[in-house]
């Protein structure tokens, strides 16, 4: 099922609006659409109707946008938030071109059980939480699989490409970047820590003994 929003043109000459529309305008949230063959267009979208459809859409799904001129397909490109109420206060869509690949970042979901996490007692440091692929319109995914469950010791790398991309998905970037790994115990950090320091204090007392009797030899010459 396809997502579809309804938007209406945006009047942007009127700064600041008449009494009367200042209920509605609570109701609308202000946006902008543009694109390669579109020009950039000021727009209102119902509010809670966007609301319902951000949450399914995610950020690299398809949008149907509807009542300016014919329908659009778009993508959500960029969301500005409220930075008290953090809901959102400003849309910007992006109108792709039909069967043209297209440039985008789309989110990781990472999946599975590091064996290095379960056994080991590892920490799991991602990485990377987006990749920039390039890719067709119509096999743009809402998500990227991480299955982690590779990651069986502290040396197990899960590189970009070593992800399942689209059939016509193309990572844009260097394929060899690391995506996660597995990091041992804090527990065994802490304690290679106190033995580095226990190793440079015997460094430092067996220096410092031997200086004291290098002076003794000095002074009984």
């Amino acid at each position: 099922m396809s997502l579809t929003l309804n938007i209406k043109k945006r009047d942007t000459s009127e700064l600041f609006p008449k009494a009367n529309k200042i209920e509605s305008l609570t109701q609308s949230l202000k946006g902008v659409f543009y694109g390669k063959e579109e020009e950039t267009t000021s727009i209102t979208i119902p509010y809670a109707d966007f609301k319902k459809v951000w949450r399914e859409a995610r950020g690299s799904s398809i949008i149907i946008l509807k009542g300016i001129g014919d329908d659009k397909e778009a993508i959500i490109q960029d969301i500005d938030f409220d930075p008290i109420t953090d809901n959102p206060r400003h849309v910007d869509f992006y109108i792709i071109e039909r069967g043209k690949a297209m440039e985008i970042e789309i989110p990781l979901e990472f999946v599975g059980i590091a064996p290095a996490v379960k056994e080991l007692n590892g920490v799991l440091v991602k990485v990377l939480h987006e990749l920039k692929i390039e890719v067709l319109p119509k096999d743009l995914p809402k998500s990227i699989e991480v299955d982690i469950s590779s990651l069986i010791d502290f040396e197990s790398r899960i590189l970009a490409k070593d992800l399942k991309l689209p059939i016509s998905g193309k990572i844009i970037g260097d394929e060899n970047e690391v995506v996660a790994v597995v990091n041992p115990p804090v527990e065994e950090v802490e304690e290679t820590k106190e033995e580095a320091e226990t190793d440079i204090s015997s460094v430092e007392v067996e220096k410092k003994g031997k200086t004291e009797e290098e002076a003794k030899t000095e002074e009984g010459k």
